[in-house]
């Protein structure tokens, strides 16, 4: 933790951090999620007897967005973090927190996904910034990054409201070197400083009137702040026929493809995006011919655009978006290129042929070797009829979809699953229905549907894959780990759970004991009412990372017995781990940089062609 001041090429998301140690944040919460679990991960290279704010993973979005909203109010500078639908499942709390009055500051930042990287859509957030009256700032790079979150602080707490700052995946992920300041670290006054006559702070019929009043009349105060603001600059390449009007990754991606560009065009980048400085873009139409608003996603910056023209009586040709693959993906330089090129023929210079690159075949996405979920749902698969309908989760199991499995027919938002497999369950006496759940979302979002099923008795199994950390978004702990981000802590026990549920069929096992679990998930489908079977196994991607750092940890992996190997193939065709490779001629071999030695595939060979793990050298690494 450098207190002089110094530059240093960095992600987004790290530039992010070393702001909030700069701008004096004391509490930061969040719920993991592409594309900001590195800022987390930053935050964790801070020592934590040096790290100067109270950092947590809360149990979702809505708890996170809580805990810094209290924090706020009680005089801490607080942020929260998460991907773009990680704010519908805070959006509860988060759209009343421009009605508070928040005296010691709060930032949200949202990891927005254009061109769903990560994400089941690509939703534009800058929609919330309008529903809940919330400023919004938009940085383009790193370096932005990190000056924009500190005049996100400023500008919440002048105003005591929330400040929106809207990253989207290519500048989380984007590097730059960034300049920082100094910072001298200020000793907390442990003192409460919450005060109910700063509110009101509750929203009941005879105050929201008044708090709605407040907030628009702050909004409008922040158009000040948009209009003077130095986040919002022209560049001005003296065109004044052709202007641009764009912010965010748009905006680089625009300056990369108007290096070859014979006629460049004036641009009005924004980095207040809601509201927007309608004076400043006023002046922009007034002075230009044709403007074009290049825009990710959505068009709320176009319309609001057109509404000033239309207002001011403009006369300016206002181009948006064109065709629907305007609204679709990320503006890349490639995607702004064919945009531009579009909008206005022969300003960009025709790109060169292609060479022509010889085919790469498509890789999957697929479970990783020795993923306990891989024999899951080989076992599983076994026990189903061919007719039962499977209700899949978000979560490394999503996959289970996907050949050869093909378990997990539909898929909609965390926890969803028992949801909708009660759903199914309605008036059908026919078709079981299996829904999935994964152990960290579980605490995140499963437990309501859970109550539900057991509440109004629906007929389904829920199956809860338990690998006992968050995987897929980068192995951060959850309830039932053991431990939090700073600290040992007790388990939350899922069967415990589940028996103070009142759920009466609850059954267990190892996913590696596949017989057991086709057995059990017989069982299961034939019970009454609802069960759950509760299929664990660690992360093995977590679990060999760990080993490996062992002093005595030596690599092991399996072989195959070419003289007992009778080329059935169940290994690559139904259970499928990406170990096994099959040759031209049907021989089945091993690809030793994959394979970590489970032994987990031994029983699916049904002619025992796989040998037992063996230590591969003697080398202990």
């Amino acid at each position: 933790m450098s207190k002089a001041p110094f530059s240093e090429i960095v992600m987004g998301n790290t530039a992010l951090v070393r702001a909030m140690v700069e701008a004096g944040t004391r509490v930061v919460a969040s719920y993991p999620g592409s594309p900001t679990p590195e800022i987390a991960e930053a935050i964790r290279s801070i020592p934590i007897a040096q790290r100067p704010f109270y950092f947590e993973f809360s149990t979702n979005e809505k708890v996170a967005t809580e805990v810094a909203y209290g924090a706020a109010l009680n005089g801490h500078l607080s942020t929260v973090f998460f991907k773009s639908v990680g704010l519908n499942v805070a959006s509860d709390t988060f759209v009343q927190l421009s009605l508070m009055n928040i005296t010691g500051g709060m930032v949200i930042v949202l990891g927005d996904d254009p061109g769903a990287n990560s994400s089941q859509n690509e939703q534009d957030n800058r929609h919330y910034a309008h529903l809940s009256y919330t400023p919004m700032l938009e940085p383009a790079s790193p370096g932005e990054v990190y000056d924009f979150y500190k005049k996100s602080v400023g500008l919440s707490r002048e105003k005591n409201m929330p400040v929106i700052l809207r990253l989207t995946t290519h500048v989380c992920h984007a590097k730059q070197r960034v300049a920082f300041d100094g910072w001298e670290p200020v000793e907390l006054d442990p003192t409460p400083r919450f005060d109910a006559a700063r509110g009101p702070y509750i929203p009941i019929t005879a105050e929201v009137l008044p708090m709605k009043r407040r907030a628009l009349e702050r909004l409008t105060a922040v158009s000040d702040f948009a209009k003077r603001s130095d986040l919002n600059r022209i560049v001005d390449n003296g065109n004044r026929k052709k202007g641009v009007i764009t912010m965010g990754l748009p905006f680089l991606s625009l300056m990369d493809v108007l290096k070859s560009a014979a006629e460049k065009p004036d641009i009005l980048k924004l980095g207040v995006v809601h509201p927007i400085p309608k004076e400043s873009i006023k002046h922009f139409l007034q002075i230009h011919q044709e403007v074009k608003i290049l825009e990710e996603l959505d068009d709320p910056i176009e319309k609001e655009i057109k509404a000033i023209a239309f207002d001011e009586d403009i006369k300016v040709k206002i181009i948006g978006k064109m065709d629907l693959e305007d609204w679709i993906g990320e503006y890349t330089p490639d995607k702004v290129y064919e945009i531009i090129h579009k909008t206005w023929p022969g300003l960009l210079p025709e790109k060169s042929a292609k060479v022509r690159k010889p085919p790469v075949p498509e890789r999957p996405a697929q479970m990783c070797p020795g993923c306990g979920h891989r024999s899951a749902f080989h076992a599983i698969k076994k026990a189903l009829t061919g007719t039962d309908i499977t209700v899949a989760d978000i979560g490394c199991h999503t996959l289970g979809f996907l050949p050869p499995y093909q378990t997990g027919e539909l898929l909609m938002c965390m926890g969803a699953s028992t949801g909708i497999g009660a759903g199914l369950s309605l008036f059908n006496g026919a078709r079981k229905v299996v829904a999935f759940l994964g152990d960290s979302t579980f605490f995140h979002a499963g437990l309501p549907g859970i109550i539900n099923a057991v509440f109004n008795r629906h007929k389904l199994t829920l199956i809860i894959m338990e690998n006992g950390t968050t995987a897929m978004t980068g192995h951060q702990d959850h309830a039932a780990s053991g431990k939090n981000f700073n600290e040992p802590t007790d388990k939350i026990p899922i069967r415990q759970v589940l028996t103070g549920l009142g759920i009466q069929n609850i059954y267990e096992t190892d996913t590696y004991q596949q017989t057991e679990l086709t057995r059990l998930v017989k069982q299961a489908l034939s019970d009454d009412g609802f069960s759950v079977v509760i299929a664990r196994h660690p992360c093995m991607l977590k679990f060999t990372r760990e080993q490996r750092k062992k002093p005595a940890f030596k690599p092991r992996r399996v072989d195959i017995d070419q003289q007992k190997c009778n080329q059935i193939h169940i290994c690559v065709e139904k259970f499928a781990c990406p170990t096994f490779v099959r040759k031209s001629d049907g021989k089945v071999e091993i690809n030793p940089d994959l394979c970590i030695g489970d032994g987990s595939c031994l029983q699916t060979c049904p002619s025992a062609a796989i040998k037992q793990p063996e230590i591969v050298g003697d080398k202990v690494q």
